[in-house]
């Protein structure tokens, strides 16, 4: 019974944002922002973070509603607002929540003048979970099937995943020209807990020729894979969640490989293209491996069961049972991680001449130093289904070399009214950010269908 309540609980969660950071996407006075691109142009001598206080971050959002549109005080029944809710989303509506905490970063600079590379490293945590919303199911659970004769209901809806994980990663950006510069960085992932159900079909559909003459039918093809849970479905398991999660942190969980990719370019010192891909990579869940799948036919045809009846009811549930059957496998699987595509182009002007060159300069000239930037970024993320996308118009000042300011509008599924802003500051060698979305729902933020922030601590010499 307890699987069959945490396959069900699973399959019944509503979902969160994409993983979109456009505030800190080539905010190149903070190092973070080789995270999103390793390919980014950093002028640091070398920058260590703070542990666990150098890069915090959480990203949650929904596409079809928001918690104001379930839970508002206004007197409306909670069942109304349900049914409202399914009437305006849609399979294809989507939940998304991100979080990362760095436990420990660094950086510095090799080579000479005329090789030089960077090398980047660190350890960090995240929490990734994504889900669509079951429509079909949801209404079907709420109203039943006697309003929907003829109808079938989709369980390739069921589509969720979720993944605690830690990562280790080493990255190296080199200039290749005077105006080119590319950036790789390696990723060993660490899964401590998933859970994962994002290929099922199947169908539930009901029709009926005459007031008592029913035909039913029941396919499904479900399967949730789980790993790290599986020892603490044993009543005599004496595991540790907290010591568990450590060790799986330190490489103790199922492990994969990733791979992140960027680059930089100036056509002129003034413009600049980027582009990077991050975390190509999967995790191969071998330990602690516990599946259930839920599959099988039933067709039923004949006159309404009297349920009232314990032995009608219980000849028929007892055939349903035999047709599509719960099974528990212990059978390893993959699971892939939620790649993301960053592009921008940007223009900066207000040029000024800096004869020190101990500053925080665009472009390749380190005399150069422009006060202003514009520029647009395209953001993608690939899913169980199809890719999330958002679109992003940015304007950054640098109003001294120790402080800096980048304002931003992005469209994308959750939001067309999303304006952020982030800082960046230095005081001495300490460099401090913090970075928001969604400005404009901070007044209630009940009724955002996203909100995400960022902020952390280094300690940063520059060139």
């Amino acid at each position: 019974m307890r699987k069959v309540v945490f396959l069900f609980c699973l399959f019944v969660v509503t979902n969160l944002t994409a993983q979109n950071k456009q505030l800190l996407y080539n905010f190149t006075d903070i190092p973070q922002s080789l995270m999103t691109n390793p390919g980014a142009d950093v002028k640091y001598k070398w920058y260590v973070g703070v542990p666990f206080l150098s890069g915090i971050s959480m990203n949650v959002g929904s596409t079809g509603f928001s918690a104001y549109d379930l839970f508002a005080n206004d007197g409306v029944d909670f069942n109304t607002k349900l049914r409202s809710v399914l009437s305006k989303t849609t399979h294809n509506d989507v939940l998304s929540l991100n979080q990362q905490l760095e436990l420990f970063s660094g950086g510095f600079r090799i080579g000479t003048e005329d090789n030089r590379s960077y090398l980047s490293f660190g350890l960090y945590q995240e929490f990734d979970f994504l889900s669509y919303v079951p429509q079909d199911i949801a209404t079907l659970a709420i109203d039943g099937n006697k309003n929907y004769m003829g109808k079938r209901f989709n369980l390739a809806d069921l589509s969720a995943k979720a993944d605690l994980l830690s990562v280790f990663h080493i990255g190296i950006h080199k200039k290749i020209q005077d105006n080119l510069i590319v950036g790789a960085r390696a990723k060993i992932y660490s899964s401590i807990f998933n859970a994962s159900s994002v290929d099922n079909a199947g169908y539930i559909y009901t029709n009926t020729s005459t007031d008592s003459y029913y035909e039913q039918i029941v396919y499904s093809n479900l399967q949730l894979n789980t790993s790290g849970f599986a020892q603490y479905n044993d009543a005599n398991n004496t595991s540790n969640a907290g010591a568990d999660i450590k060790k799986g942190i330190l490489l103790g969980g199922n492990l994969g490989l990733g791979l992140d990719l960027g680059l930089t370019y100036y056509p002129q010192s003034n413009v600049q293209f980027t582009a990077s891909v991050i975390d190509l990579g999967y995790i191969s869940h071998t330990k602690e491996v516990e599946s259930y799948s839920y599959k099988g036919f039933y067709n039923y045809k004949g006159l309404v069961p009297h349920f009232n009846n314990e032995n009608a009811a219980q000849a028929n549930y007892q055939d349903f049972k035999n047709a599509i059957v719960l099974d528990t496998l212990h059978t390893k699987y993959t699971t892939w991680r939620p790649t993301k595509f960053n592009a921008s182009a940007q223009y900066s002007f207000e040029e000024e001449r800096v004869v020190d060159g101990s500053c925080n300069c665009e472009g390749t000239d380190p005399s150069i130093f422009y006060k202003s930037t514009v520029g647009a970024q395209l953001f993608a993320m690939t899913t169980p289904k199809s890719p999330l996308y958002a679109l992003t118009a940015f304007y950054k000042r640098n109003f001294s070399r120790s402080f800096q300011m980048k304002a931003t509008y992005t469209a994308d599924s959750f939001s067309f009214t999303n304006l952020g802003l982030g800082m960046s500051t230095k005081v001495g060698p300490v460099n401090f950010y913090v970075l928001a979305d969604n400005l404009l729902s901070y007044t209630d933020v009940s009724k955002a269908n996203s909100l995400s922030f960022q902020l952390g601590l280094n300690v940063i010499f520059k060139e």
